[in-house]
């Protein structure tokens, strides 16, 4: 194992593969063992930031839950059963492990991921934030963060979250 490696540090232009999963995404893609293992572990790392997002607020309200299920349900293209399934793995792993987890698997989606799915992932977020029909400040600075991480600048993320803006606790009552 050379340097980079043992500091957690990969060589420019290493692509992320099994290997460098992080314990989320292995316990979260065994389990969609019926699926390509790709495909798995991209949608193991998406429902893990989905979490990251509803759980910044220290809570997970039924709202958030049910539409981080119905996300994951159409992503995956998956029974609401397994749906139901993959997003409790991903609050249980996030609530144990989030702190150290958080960046790691941001990271790791940013390697797994092209631009377009990463823009659907902010998308998503925001939707997950949005669900109980406000956008906390510090959803709103967890999703910022999520979307600093995944390289977008800090206008590529307001472009996105226009489109939730009337669901933003900052904004609410105030003028269009």
């Amino acid at each position: 194992m050379g340097l980079l490696e043992t500091l957690g540090l990969r060589a420019q232009g290493h692509k992320a593969g099994p290997d460098d999963d992080t314990e989320t995404v292995r316990k979260i893609a065994a389990a969609l063992d019926q699926l390509d293992p790709a495909r798995a572990r991209h949608l193991a790392a998406f429902a893990f930031l989905l979490t990251r997002v509803a759980l910044a607020d220290q809570k997970i309200s039924e709202e958030e839950a049910r539409a981080m299920e119905r996300i994951v349900r159409e992503k995956g293209d998956f029974p609401e059963a397994q749906a139901v399934m993959v997003v409790q793995m991903a609050k249980t792993q996030a609530i144990a492990l989030g702190g150290t987890e958080n960046y790691l698997v941001t990271r790791q989606f940013k390697e797994i991921s092209n631009r377009a799915q990463r823009v659907d992932l902010l998308r998503c977020l925001f939707a997950v934030a949005a669900a109980d029909q406000t956008i906390s400040h510090v959803e709103n600075s967890e999703i910022t963060a999520v979307g600093l991480e995944l390289g977008f600048s800090g206008e590529e993320v307001a472009s996105i979250r226009a489109a939730y803006r009337d669901q933003l606790s900052v904004l609410k009552g105030q003028p269009a």
